[in-house]
């Protein structure tokens, strides 16, 4: 079975490459798609987003990297998925998740929606708080691939001198 796991993936956290490693075991091949949202303003551009989940991703042979727009569930059936895989990290994501997932089977009613919990050591793990800490100067290593840590610091060390 094929399952699809979309999101904005700005950046790549290590609880999105724990929810990965983790599904990648779980079906026979899965597809990380980052969406392309026009409502969003992000640090890094989708191909630079393509690249550093491939990066963080080239030891899972039936992981499939890819970019979208539009629908998730439109997206899902193009590309042949039967679920859709979220992570979840806290209760607080579940209210959220748990409305997308209705929506997207209001939507789509043979797709079904699989939530996976993050590591307890990843749960305070989110984007937005792994670019603030990086905007300031703080360590992200722990937080995110290698990769990806690199990209945030060439990102807001050439953001700060373009500032001076």
């Amino acid at each position: 079975m094929q399952a699809l796991y979309p999101g904005s993936f700005d950046p790549l956290t290590l609880g999105h490459l724990d929810v990965i490693e983790r599904a990648a075991h779980v079906f026979d091949q899965l597809v990380v798609a980052v969406l392309r949202n026009p409502s969003k303003n992000p640090c890094f551009s989708v191909e630079e987003r393509l690249g550093q989940i491939r990066s963080a991703t080239e030891h899972l042979s039936n992981v499939e990297v890819a970019a979208f727009d539009g629908l998730t569930v439109e997206f899902a059936q193009a590309c042949g998925a039967g679920v859709i895989l979220r992570g979840l990290r806290a209760l607080s994501d579940f209210e959220y998740e748990l409305q997308i997932a209705h929506t997207n089977k209001s939507l789509a009613p043979q797709l079904e929606t699989l939530f996976i919990a993050t590591a307890t050591a990843n749960s305070f793990l989110s984007s937005s708080v792994v670019k603030e800490v990086a905007r300031f100067g703080g360590s992200v290593g722990h937080m995110v691939p290698t990769g990806v840590a690199e990209d945030l610091a060439r990102l807001f060390n050439q953001s700060s001198r373009d500032r001076s």
